[in-house]
């Protein structure tokens, strides 16, 4: 017997294609929006719509109203034997489609994994104008592109460019794009674009790119960059930096280095340090405290510390954080790091999300960070502090000769933790009492003293594992209901460190260069490929932000699309996109392995809604008013990377019944 199964790690590194068988509104949202002008519904993210026209009551009556489709999809392409992968020869994955577009002055902007961005008619369809900045995908690992950003000028001029999309590309620029014509704006940079490697130094071209969306904050567009894992110790680094809209000229660089300390240059025309942390996730800003926001990844490679330098002033000092930049100057106001000298990529993954909470009479300014671990921290803004307890805890020390571990990691109080933080040989999981014994062998075999279990040659349990938890897809948050929402994977992984010179016997490695180990960074499996924890392996979350509590909790996705039939009856099942809420009570999400599309009720978590969509979803979806008075729900179903289903590249518009349009009528 055969499923398949998609089994995702978000950040970019390696294929995991298993054969297995939401009164007070988010900074930044006017109250009463129409349009969805930012990745993340506003500024400060929270992928919240007020919209009530599509009610718990009606949402059965949604239907498909227009489609576009761009073309642009790749499949997979085979190495050549003992290649690895994010070699330029090597396994190249399928594109992924994970963008979430913008809707501003009813007009939809959307970029495909090509890096071309459409403008379409957000009623219709229709197109409006295409760009391609003709960028050569062949030697880029992970083709992929988020979405794009709006500035607009709040003095008008009537010229071109008064609205502007910026976009970035996988081959590392920032582009600047008219809004009404997609024509280059030539007054910024170069002929309407900046190069974004301009001071890292000598960089292998397909490590560095721009995946996320920019961040505007008034008349700066900031952004950070992806950089490849596990490649190299001398990785791109991952400096942030502000440009003028207008202009292009840099006003400010973040250079996350410990503080007091200067970058090492070694390479001719480099002004930032190599292997620093960088930002590939969604910025947030703060308009009102003119504050930045920024998740940080670990310095690079993930799995090997011991050359980062020490754990109060090594480069990993900014690594897996939150950090609050002053917004005129770059400057760090505050930062909250989850991991201590991270060892398990879990860096910080989702877009640090703003709202205001009551408590003692007063509102508080704040913001919540969910992490790949399942620990979600809520914070003060203005200051980093918890708003719940975090605790110092104990972990587990390694024995890995020229590593050293931090003592202690820091736990959230409240809320618990959306990932169960225990495992042993007796809570090993198999459909079969054979597969259950084999899961059994392989946990009693490595290394697990529960979570931060430092990676060994022995072989280490991570679980979660390296895609989470949660990652760049979560969390939308209610205002009014004060409810936070979140897509959990609960998935265990394995880590073996592997000697240098034992590296060429293991061709699927990552190769970590500069380093003692290469490393392999794999799913805890039964032999039939099915997780060795019990299901559901992926579940949509809800947390009252008032209380801390959980309300509930209910397994996303089946087997539908994963294996044959009648093996449907899995629920929970492993994806990539996250939740979009909205004022009338409603949580749409695709974000399993099968080929649905749903909505639930913020309130209770029961399914309201599901409908079939052509292949599955690897996005975050949206929701507006369209000018023609109909509220559109968006979502981008392409699949991932990963999927054994193929990529593709369909963008689904439904409404309650209505005048449909024609399918990407030009």
């Amino acid at each position: 017997m055969t499923f398949k199964l998609v089994l995702p790690h978000l950040k970019p590194h390696f294929a995991l294609v298993l054969c297995i068988g939401i009164a007070a509104a988010i900074p930044g949202t006017a109250h009463g929006q129409r349009q969805w002008d930012s990745y993340g519904g506003s500024p400060g993210g929270g992928h919240y719509s007020p919209l009530t026209q599509v009610t718990p009551a009606n949402v059965t009556e949604l239907e498909l109203v227009w489609e576009h489709r761009s073309g642009d999809f790749r499949p997979a392409r085979e190495g050549a034997p003992g290649s690895r992968f994010g070699d330029a020869d090597g396994p190249r994955p399928q594109s992924a489609l994970q963008v979430t577009p913008i809707v501003v002055n009813d007009t939809l902007y959307y970029c495909t994994p090509f890096n071309r961005v459409f403008a379409l008619d957000a009623a219709t369809g229709k197109e409006r104008w295409v760009y391609d900045p003709k960028v050569d995908t062949d030697p880029v690992a992970l083709t992929n592109c988020r979405g794009v950003s709006s500035w607009r000028n709040p003095s008008p001029t009537g010229e071109a460019c008064d609205h502007r999309i910026f976009t970035g590309t996988l081959d590392g620029r920032l582009i600047a794009l008219d809004g009404a014509t997609g024509k280059p704006c030539e007054d910024f940079g170069a002929g309407g674009q900046l190069d974004l490697r301009e001071g890292l130094g000598e960089d292998i071209r397909h490590e560095y790119g721009i995946t996320s969306p920019p961040a505007i904050l008034g008349n700066l567009v900031i952004t950070g960059a992806m950089v490849l894992d596990n490649r190299r110790t001398g990785s791109p680094g991952g400096v942030v930096r502000a440009f003028d809209v207008r202009s292009g000229e840099l006003r400010w660089s973040w250079d996350p280095l410990p503080p007091g300390a200067e970058p090492e240059l070694v390479d001719a025309g480099q002004r930032y340090q190599k292997g620093t942390t960088n930002v590939w996730s969604i910025i947030s800003v703060d308009a009102k405290r003119n504050l930045v926001f920024v998740p940080t990844g670990n310095s690079t490679p993930d799995y090997f510390g011991g050359l980062r330098g020490t754990l109060d002033k090594g480069l990993d000092y900014y690594s897996s954080s939150v950090v609050a930049l002053d917004g005129t100057s770059g400057k760090v106001a505050w930062h909250f790091q989850a991991v201590r000298h991270d060892l398990w990529d879990y860096d910080t993954p989702s877009q640090p999300t703003l709202y205001d909470i009551g408590r003692d009479g007063r509102s508080i300014p704040a913001l919540a960070q969910p992490t790949k671990m399942g620990h979600l921290f809520l914070l003060n803004r203005e200051t980093g502090e918890p708003l719940f307890p975090v605790e110092e805890r104990p972990v587990p020390a390694g024995d890995v000769p020229g590593e050293y571990y931090a003592p202690t990691q820091p736990f959230p109080t409240l809320p618990e933790s959306l990932v169960p933080e225990t495992l042993s040989p007796e809570t090993a999981w198999g459909l079969t009492p054979w597969e259950e014994s084999a899961c059994r062998d392989q946990i009693a075999a490595a290394r697990w003293q529960g979570i931060f279990t430092p990676p060994s040659v022995q072989g280490t349990i991570d679980f979660p594992f390296q895609g989470g938890g949660n990652n760049w897809d979560s969390p939308a948050i209610d205002p009014g209901r004060k409810i936070i929402v979140l897509r959990t994977n609960h998935i265990a992984g394995i880590i073996h460190l592997i000697p240098r010179a034992e590296c060429d016997r293991h061709p699927d490695a990552h190769p970590q260069e500069g380093t003692p180990f290469c490393v392999t960074p794999d799913l805890l499996l039964s032999p039939w490929g099915l997780p060795c924890t019990a299901p559901p392996w992926n579940t949509l979350d809800a947390i009252d932000l008032t209380s801390g509590q959980k309300m509930w909790s209910v397994p996303l996705g089946t087997t539908r699309d994963m294996a044959p039939f009648p093996f449907w009856f899995f629920k929970g099942t492993p994806g990539v996109g996250g939740p979009t809420v909205t004022g009338s009570g409603l949580v749409f999400i695709a974000g399993s392995g099968d080929h649905y599309f749903r909505a639930f009720s913020t309130i209770t978590g029961e399914e309201l809604w599901r409908t079939r969509m052509p292949t599955g979803s690897s996005a975050t979806p949206m929701t507006y008013l369209a000018d023609d008075g109909r509220q559109i729900v968006v979502i981008a179903a392409g699949s991932h990377w990963s999927s054994p289903t193929g990529a593709s590249d369909h963008l689904l518009a439904y409404a309650l019944p209505g005048q449909r349009t024609a399918s990407g009528e030009k």
